[in-house]
């Protein structure tokens, strides 16, 4: 067996190294990455998505087809509170979307933003990409575009997402008129035993952790098949109860989602205005351009998100950001800002991505810049 250390293991080694001593990041979002086509990747929330995209890829489907088809499923799902039907709403009770699309073999894009009413943003991104010659359409223009185009006007708002809105309207301040007034009468205490509606105990309980930290989630879908031919998507509800007409990353070519079909793809979950100042998924393609993993591309795109705050950790602990990444030969890669988070109740999570390789659909630990924001 040769025992002689190529100088990629001697950098490897020592980045490991590093990050178990607290002096660099965590890699070990790219040893699972291993070469190979077709590849799917995801965010967490996608692992539909993957098994979707892949099946179409292996079927002969076009690349943007297949992760559009893909993260359609999460779209429509009433209960993915980050997408489409069901996203939480902005600070009026409206839900307004956003999304991206790119076609690596024709090098061309769409997108849609602060679209109502329309709860499949990502088919209205790729009609502006195949139906005009605009890449990017807003708000009312957007909403005509896809009635014109056969689009249905729906009610996106479902009960659980007004529910946790009200709440936040409620708790958001004791100086306004949300939520009882003084008038209103002592609430008895309650003779139900706790736990006897669990469905509504769970409700609550995630209402006040999304009102405690507003969340920014997102799906991005990624994809090269086996001619080496790379498509994406990026769709999302964007910032809860953001201000109306807030538009983050997910629609912004080179952003929330950036494709070139002779290197690879990146996209973008998490604050999507720190993604925006860096020019997050070009940033990621194009170190891969240079020759970096794509889990290395990730974390170097973090690293320049730490930079803007001079590495200042109270500043850094009040958001997330994520990359994904794959490359023209089916490596793929993620990292975020922070690897673990700390629910309300205690639990500690990692953080992950999903991968379909041809061979299994799962998720992954992704590469992280700092451990958690409670250290």
């Amino acid at each position: 067996m040769d025992t002689k250390m190529t100088r990629r293991d001697f950098v490897r080694t020592g980045a490991v190294a590093a990050s178990v001593a607290g002096l660099g990041p965590n890699l070990t979002g790219q040893a699972q990455s291993r070469g190979s086509r077709p590849v799917v990747v995801s965010s967490a929330n996608g692992l539909k998505a993957t098994e979707k995209a892949m099946e179409m890829i292996r079927a002969g489907a076009d690349t943007l087809d297949a992760v559009v088809a893909g993260v359609n499923i999460v779209e429509d799902d009433p209960n993915d509170t980050s997408v489409g039907y069901g996203g939480l709403p902005n600070a009026e009770g409206d839900v307004e979307l956003d999304a991206s699309v790119m076609h690596g073999p024709t090098k061309r894009a769409g997108a849609v933003a602060s679209i109502r009413h329309i709860k499949n943003p990502s088919k209205v991104a790729k009609l502006v990409m195949e139906r005009t010659d605009h890449l990017l359409i807003v708000s009312e223009g957007a909403l005509r575009f896809a009635l014109a185009h056969g689009f249905k006007k729906e009610d996106l708002l479902t009960d659980n997402s007004r529910k946790i809105w009200l709440r936040w309207k409620e708790s958001m301040s004791d100086r306004d008129a949300w939520g009882p007034g003084l008038a209103a009468p002592d609430t008895p205490p309650s003779n139900t035993p706790r736990g006897s509606n669990r469905q509504e105990d769970q409700l609550l309980a995630l209402a006040d952790e999304i009102i405690a930290r507003p969340p920014t989630g997102t799906i991005n879908c990624i994809a090269v098949n086996e001619r080496g031919d790379i498509s994406g998507v990026t769709t999302t509800s964007g910032l809860a109860f953001k201000i109306p007409g807030r538009v983050g990353d997910s629609p912004l070519i080179g952003c929330g989602l950036f494709v070139d079909n002779e290197v690879g793809a990146a996209g973008s979950t998490g604050r999507g205005e720190e993604c925006i100042k860096i020019n997050g998924a070009h940033t990621v393609v194009e170190m891969m351009r240079r020759g970096m993993s794509p889990a290395d591309a990730c974390l170097e795109a973090l690293k320049r998100v730490a930079n803007n705050y001079n590495g200042n950790m109270a500043k850094l602990r009040q958001f997330n950001l994520n990359f994904y990444a794959l490359n023209k030969n089916g490596e793929h890669g993620a990292a975020a800002l922070f690897g673990y988070s700390t629910r309300n109740n205690g639990e500690r999570r990692r953080h992950k991505y999903a991968v379909h390789d041809g061979r299994e659909n799962k998720l992954h630990d992704v590469a992280y810049l700092y451990e958690s924001p409670d250290k």
